[in-house]
């Protein structure tokens, strides 16, 4: 079924207009091919509506009688021949000369006078390892001779997180605090890290789950994944090196995440995906995480970007600058992948919980998805184009992430932005 994934049909046809004029804009995230999921509000004492994002406005899915609740996960949950035929749905409702124009335009709210929110109430937060680049320039800065370890490339490495502290796009949280060792000293420090960092990730979020006890095969993982969106893991790197071993993160990492506000489903995804291979000299994945369509198709293309905005750049108007890029399609494990590894051992995945994929990073140097790596671990600052500089995130600093699909012969679609703002630490 994992197959029907992939299939292009009618709601993907690159020429397809629609009567939502935005939509038809050639630099919009969200055309009539993408229509992406997420939920919305007028203001804080309003219940969160499930809405669909079309050009600059959103659609209220309950208004044009789309669905008959406004619960994300129940919508999440939808089996693939449902699902698809809401996008069907959506496509014929939103296109050019539909019928249902005027019955559907006062359904539609500008993005720019609601709330956008999480896309649904986390459940559960797992962090992976997908990112080679990552953890190779990572492990030479620790171990120059032996950069990755002996089960990198045999297990997807991954870690439990905190879904608590997962936050929308827009999320602003202050400076960390923890216990740091400091070069040279035997008796750690306490006080807000000075090493805070941004991870440019992306994030799988499970739709139809699983019965505990019940594996989910390689063949039908991706009916359990609802959609994409970005995801920055914020690190105090400092924290970080003091905690995390043996047990691995956490309050260098608990702190904060944010994703972006719309779940670009699996299902917009299809022009997008490409042959998932292994280097003939890497170990070849284990039984369990091999399958023909995920070898076919098992890998998708999202070009994704770092942007950083400073206090001072946004008090001099600018939009910041462009960090780095990388794309999801350079992962070592598919999202198939993980969702099997994740369940061969009976782990029960529900509707709304976040697999991330960890950090992205491209071959290149300048392709790091973290300052982390583009600063060899704070030995080498970045000078920005004003001529400030960074070794590691100040306070007021701005990150955004970006995201979006493009080839020839089919429609651009993005993700939005994903953005997060670092704000002083709390007082003592």
């Amino acid at each position: 079924m994992s197959a029907a994934l992939t299939t292009l049909d009618a709601t993907h046809a690159p020429d397809t207009q629609s009567w939502v004029e935005s939509a038809n804009a050639p630099d919009t995230d969200f055309p009539i091919q993408n229509l992406p999921f997420g939920r919305f509000r007028h203001n804080a004492m309003e219940p969160w509506q499930i809405g669909v994002a079309i050009g600059d406005r959103v659609l209220d899915l309950h208004a044009v009688g789309l669905v008959d609740h406004n619960d994300m996960h129940r919508l999440m949950a939808l089996p693939v021949a449902e699902r698809r035929a809401l996008r069907l749905a959506l496509w014929e409702g939103l296109r050019a000369g539909s019928a249902l124009q005027k019955v559907w335009a006062d359904a539609l709210l500008r993005q720019t006078e609601v709330e956008l929110g999480l896309p649904c109430e986390v459940g559960d937060y797992t962090d992976f390892y997908t990112g080679i680049h990552h953890a190779t320039t990572v492990g030479k800065l620790f171990r120059p001779d032996n950069p990755l370890l002996p089960n990198y490339q045999w297990v997807p490495i991954g870690y439990h997180g905190r879904a608590s502290s997962i936050g929308a796009s827009g999320q602003q949280f202050h400076r960390p605090r923890g216990q740091t060792l400091k070069p040279g000293a035997s008796v750690p420090d306490f006080g807000p890290t000075a090493r805070l960092d941004y991870e440019l990730e992306m994030a799988a979020w499970s739709g139809m789950g699983n019965v505990l006890g019940a594996p989910v095969s390689i063949a039908d993982a991706e009916e359990h994944i609802f959609g994409l969106t970005l995801l920055n893991d914020w690190s105090a790197r400092d924290v970080q090196a003091w905690e995390y071993q043996p047990l691995g993160p956490f309050l260098a990492k608990n702190f904060a995440s944010t994703v972006s506000p719309w779940l670009v489903t699996l299902e917009a995804l299809a022009p997008f995906r490409a042959a998932f291979e292994r280097p003939a000299a890497d170990p070849q994945p284990l039984p369990y995480l091999d399958s023909a369509h995920n070898r076919s198709a098992g890998a998708i293309g999202v070009q994704l970007e770092v942007w950083l905005q400073t206090p001072a750049m946004r008090a001099a108007g600018s939009a910041g600058v462009r960090l780095s890029q990388s794309n999801l399609r350079d992962a070592y494990w598919t999202l198939a992948q993980l969702v099997a590894h994740h369940t061969v051992n009976g782990c029960n995945l529900r509707s709304g919980d976040v697999l991330g994929t960890g950090t992205l990073s491209g071959p290149q140097p300048e392709q790091g998805g973290s300052l982390l790596e583009l600063t060899l671990g704070g030995k080498q600052a970045l000078t920005l184009a004003n001529g400030e500089t960074r070794t590691f995130l100040q306070d007021g600093d701005t990150i955004i992430l970006r995201g979006s699909c493009q080839r020839e012969g089919a429609r651009r679609i993005g993700f939005g932005d994903c953005r997060g703002t670092v704000l002083a630490a709390h007082a003592a």
